[in-house]
């Protein structure tokens, strides 16, 4: 009788599946939060993507942030949502963290990034993108790191390609 009581209330206090619409990748009940002490400035430069969700059916892509006078801007070529992903503007500031970026089928959230600016995770509300980019090596602590921010944001980790 007390197995059985154990096994309900640890069944109790496992995390129900995340339930994610087709054409998303997170859950659009989960809350999510965007990185509120961003250096922008950090952002410039070369990145490559190293995973995403629904990357799967096109090689992993890049991105280039500039920062100019009037702000960031960005030229990218990513795999998403099983196609070619490609633009390039201003990167529009709707907050710290937080960027609409011309083509995209929802703003850019920074959820993450680490202190060095080698890894940000990318996400969006809408759950309709997310990936990771990276510069450098890219070792598998700052993959587990970064799986871990998604995860905690709502994402659907089976969904996730890494490179």
């Amino acid at each position: 009788m007390h197995r059985l009581i154990f096994v309900l209330l640890l069944a109790g206090c496992m995390a129900a599946p995340k339930q994610v619409a087709v054409g998303h990748y997170r859950a659009p009940d989960a809350p999510m939060y965007s990185n509120a002490v961003l250096d922008p400035a950090k952002l410039a430069g070369d990145w490559r993507q190293v995973a995403g969700f629904g990357a799967g059916k096109c090689a992993p892509g890049a991105a280039r942030i500039s920062q100019g006078a009037a702000g960031l801007t960005v030229a990218y070529r990513l795999c998403q949502a099983g196609g070619v992903a490609k633009g390039a503007g201003a990167m529009q500031a709707q907050t710290v963290g937080r960027f609409d970026v011309p083509g995209q089928p929802g703003p850019w959230w920074v959820l993450w990034a680490d202190a060095d600016y080698r890894t940000l995770v990318i996400g969006a509300p809408n759950g309709q993108l997310g990936f990771i980019l990276n510069r450098g090596a890219f070792p598998a602590d700052r993959l587990a790191a970064a799986k871990d921010i998604l995860d905690w944001n709502g994402y659907d980790l089976k969904q996730l390609v890494v490179y």
